[in-house]
C-alpha cells in the first residue's frame, strides 16, 4: 500500500477549506456517474422488501432531515461506492434522500481534519460521515474519542461480515464503523505460464512455501518470469504471510519480532525466494506495479485484491490469469487481508439516526449497493451474504471466466483475526530494511533485533 506520513502541521488554507465543508453544507458534490449504465448488462438483484425499506425510512426520518454529507477519497473507487449506496437508499427507502459527497484528494486529508478538530476541541468542521483507513482508526478513536459516534445500535447483522475486517472498527467491544471495501489477499497466477511448466492453479492451492519455491524456480528457468514480486521498500509480504499463519508482529501492544519464530521463518523464506529468483523486490511502489506487473515480469501476484486493476492493465493477458488462496509454512490454504477502509459517523452529524439508518441499510448488507459498488467502482464487499449475489457469481473474462469476486468474499470470511497496531506501517518500514540488509549479506537476526529496537524507540517502550 501507499506509504503515508501523518501531517500534524495544517495550513491556514486547509483550515479554511475544512470550515467550508463542515456538517451538511458546503463543498462540491462528487459526480458519481450513472449507476445504471454498467448494471444494464448484469443480472440485477431484487430490491429490498418494502417492509424493510419502510422501517429504515421511519428510523432515518426520526431527525426530520433527508440529507447527509460524506467525505471520501478516490473518484474511481470509494466515490462510486458511496454513490451506489445513495442511489439505492433514495430508490428503495427515502425518495427525498440526498447524499452530498465531498471528494478529498487523499486519505490524509480526512486524518488531518480529525486531528485538527480533536486538537482544538471543535468538531463542527467535520461532515456527517467520513471514510477512514482501517490501519489507523484505532489510534484516532483512542486519541479523539469525541469525534466518533457509537453505531452498535445500528440495524446490522455484524456476524454477516468478515470478522477480521470488523476487528479494526470494533474497539473495546463497541462498533464504530461500517465496512466498505475488501482487502482480502489473492494469489493470482498466469495459468498459461504454469501450463508450460506442467502445473495448474490447483498445484498452487494449499501448498507450502517450500513447494512454492520449487515451482517458482521451475517457472523462472523455463519462462524467465518471477513467480512473485513486491515493493522492497514497503514490503507487505511479512504481514500477509504471518497473518495467514494466524500470527501478528505485535503481542500485547509491543513489537514481537526477534522471539517470534514464525516471523523469523517468514523473513528467511522471503530472503530464500529472492536468492532463488522466485521473488523480485522492486525499489519502490512504482517499480513494483509498473515494472514488474504492468511490465510483465511476473507469472504471479500476491496482494490485497485491490491490485486487480493493475493486473488488468495488460490487455493481451486477458483470460490467462486465475486466483487462489495463499501458501502457508506447513501447507494448507492461507488467508490474509491487506488494506481497506470503513465509514464512520462523526460527532458533528446533524442527524445520527439518519446516518446510521442509511449506512445500515446500504453497506450493512444491501445487494443493490454492493452490486453497484462492484460494477461502477470495483469495490468488493466483506459482507458474506452480499457476496453470493448473481453479479458476484458471474465469471470475469480477464480471469479465465472464473467468479473471482464471489471467491474473494468467501476467502475473506476465513481471514484470521490477529493483533493490530497503530505502528503497523512503521513496523513494515523497519522489517523491510532488515530484509534488504540481510539479502545484501548482513546477519538476519542482528538486523531483526535492530528493527525491533527502532520500533520500541518509536513506540516509547
Amino acid at each position: 500500500m501507499k506509504r503515508k506520513v501523518l501531517s500534524l502541521i495544517l495550513t491556514t488554507a486547509m483550515t479554511a477549506a475544512l470550515l467550508a465543508g463542515c456538517g451538511s453544507s458546503g463543498g462540491a458534490a462528487a459526480d458519481g456517474g450513472d449507476a445504471g449504465d454498467s448494471a444494464a448488462a448484469q443480472t440485477e438483484e431484487a430490491a429490498p422488501s418494502s417492509d424493510d425499506g419502510a422501517a429504515a425510512q421511519e428510523e432515518g426520518a426520526a431527525g426530520g432531515s433527508h440529507k447527509l454529507t460524506a467525505w471520501a477519497w478516490d473518484a474511481g473507487f470509494n466515490i462510486p461506492a458511496l454513490q451506489a449506496a445513495a442511489d439505492d437508499y433514495k430508490a428503495n427507502v427515502d425518495p427525498d434522500f440526498e447524499l452530498e459527497i465531498v471528494e478529498q484528494s487523499q486519505s490524509e486529508d480526512i486524518e488531518n481534519a480529525v486531528t485538527l478538530a480533536g486538537s482544538s476541541g471543535d468538531y463542527s468542521t467535520l461532515p456527517d460521515i467520513f471514510l477512514f483507513q482501517d490501519h489507523w482508526i484505532q489510534r484516532y478513536v483512542a486519541d479523539y474519542p469525541d469525534a466518533f459516534v457509537d453505531v452498535a445500535d445500528a440495524d446490522v447483522n455484524w456476524d454477516d461480515f468478515s470478522q477480521e475486517k470488523l476487528s479494526y472498527s470494533t474497539i473495546n467491544g463497541t462498533h464504530y464503523g461500517f465496512p466498505v471495501d475488501n482487502g482480502t489477499v489473492i494469489c493470482a497466477y498466469r495459468v498459461d505460464l504454469l501450463d508450460q511448466c506442467g502445473y495448474t492453479i490447483d498445484d498452487l492451492t494449499g501448498i507450502s512455501w517450500d513447494d512454492f519455491i520449487k515451482i517458482g524456480q521451475e517457472v523462472y528457468d523455463k519462462t524467465g518470469k518471477y513467480l512473485l514480486s513486491m515493493d522492497g521498500d514497503g514490503n507487505d509480504l511479512v504481514y500477509m504471510m504471518l497473518q495467514a499463519e494466524g500470527v501478528s508482529q505485535f503481542k500485547d501492544g509491543k513489537p514481537n519480532i526477534v522471539n517470534n519464530e514464525k516471523l523469523v521463518e517468514v523473513v528467511n523464506k522471503i530472503i530464500e525466494m529472492v536468492q532463488k529468483n522466485v521473488l523480485y523486490l522492486a525499489n519502490d511502489w512504482n517499480g513494483y506495479t509498473n515494472e514488474t506487473i504492468v511490465g510483465d515480469m511476473v507469472a504471479g501476484v500476491m496482494n490485497g485484491n485491490w491490485i486487480i486493476p493493475t493486473i488488468e492493465q495488460v490487455a493481451e493477458n486477458s483470460g490467462k490469469w486465475e486466483i487462489t488462496s495463499m501458501p502457508t509454512l506447513e501447507g494448507g490454504e492461507g488467508y490474509a487481508s491487506n488494506g481497506g477502509s470503513s465509514l464512520y459517523v462523526s460527532s458533528n452529524c446533524q442527524d445520527p439516526a439518519l446516518a446510521k439508518a442509511f449506512l445500515a441499510y446500504t453497506f450493512g448488507g444491501s445487494t443493490v449497493t454492493y452490486d453497484g459498488a462492484l460494477q461502477n467502482g470495483g469495490v468488493i464487499t466483506t459482507c458474506i451474504s452480499a457476496g453470493k449475489s448473481d453479479v458476484y457469481n458471474q465469471g470475469v473474462e480477464y480471469f479465465n471466466n472464473t467468479p473471482i469476486y464471489a471467491d474473494i468474499v468467501a476467502m475473506g470470511a476465513n481471514v484470521p483475526v490477529v493483533e493490530q497496531s497503530d505502528y503497523h506501517y512503521t513496523c513494515r518500514q523497519y522489517i523491510a530494511a532488515a530484509i534488504i540488509n540481510a539479502i545484501n549479506g548482513a546477519d538476519v537476526m542482528t538486523e531483526l533485533q535492530a528493527a525491533e529496537d527502532q520500533l520500541n524507540f518509536e513506540m516509547g517502550n
